[in-house]
């Protein structure tokens, strides 16, 4: 049995009724859409898309930069440049 992340879940026929009437009902919160009952797609507000987006960014940023601290450094100047 598949694991559904979020304390709501629909249709993907109740969906396609009334979208907006979903997405005023998740109060914020994510909506597993579901086919066949298992779920194939999550609705989450466009905020906390943006957040988790930012989110994964950052720790990618914070993977290169460890990365890039193992690299060995070149010292130069501005003359170098």
């Amino acid at each position: 049995m598949q694991t559904i992340h979020a304390t709501a879940t629909i249709s993907i026929s109740e969906l396609k009724k009334n979208p907006s009437d979903i997405i005023t009902r998740a109060h914020g919160e994510p909506v597993a859409i579901l086919n066949h009952n298992r779920p194939t797609a999550y609705l989450v507000p466009a905020a906390t898309y943006e957040s988790m987006m930012e989110q994964l960014d950052d720790q990618y940023l914070v993977q290169l930069v460890k990365d890039r601290q193992k690299e060995r450094s070149v010292r130069v100047t501005l003359n170098d440049l």
